[in-house]
């Protein structure tokens, strides 16, 4: 059965950006809150700024993170950072994510509902502020996975294509029962799909319910 790999098994840069994530659900679940803090802690980790935005009110759980109430595109507004050097992470972006991008963009965009299988495209209500678009490959990505996958490529210049990862990883919850994931996740270095601190419990006490229906 395959465990979490830690946030430190996966790979750490000193190049700086912003990654901003768009809350766009009316609520903020156990999951989620999960996923959040793994970003924040990996952009930390690499010198990197994660600010949460589309915030109704500051979440008392997530301390360690920038929340804003404002959307992102006014966000990206009060930054002073021009609209054409901020990416938004699109599956219909108009070429897949490179590492020259880590050039071309200072803020990287994401919806907070990478999560959805099978994907609802709930990017379009990002889409419509014309940020230039990327792709991560085909295949829907969580929240985290996706910022992860953006700052390997962007700063440690890893291709896409290059990039590691355990696909559908089986999560032991109990012994003798596991789940399988519904999604891919970036390997790390002991070998082990990185995923939020903590996730594997809230599956261990969410276990009455399908993944499909926690995430």
């Amino acid at each position: 059965m395959a465990t979490t790999g830690t946030v430190n098994a996966g790979y750490a840069s000193p190049s700086k950006h912003t990654f901003v994530v768009e809350h766009l659900d009316p609520e903020l679940e156990s999951w989620q809150l999960l996923e959040y803090k793994t970003i924040a802690a990996e952009c930390a980790a690499s010198g990197s700024r994660f600010i949460l935005s589309g915030m109704s009110a500051s979440h008392p759980d997530l301390p360690q993170v920038e929340q804003s109430s404002q959307h992102v595109e006014d966000l990206v507004k009060s930054t002073g950072v021009p609209h054409d050097r901020v990416c938004l992470l699109d599956p219909k972006g108009e070429s897949d994510l490179a590492p020259a991008d880590g050039d071309l963009f200072d803020i990287f965009v994401f919806g907070g509902i990478l999560g959805d299988d099978p994907p609802r495209d709930r990017t379009a209500e990002l889409r419509v502020k014309g940020f230039k678009g990327r792709r991560l490959g085909v295949e829907q990505l969580t929240t985290d996975t996706a910022a992860r996958v953006t700052r390997i490529v962007v700063q440690d210049k890893i291709p896409l294509n290059n990039v590691p990862y355990v696909d559908r990883p089986n999560i032991e919850i109990a012994e003798g029962e596991s789940v399988e994931m519904p999604f891919k996740y970036v390997k790390g270095r002991d070998g082990k799909p990185i995923m939020p601190e903590g996730m594997a419990a809230l599956l261990a006490s969410d276990a009455d319910k399908s993944i499909l229906d926690l995430l």
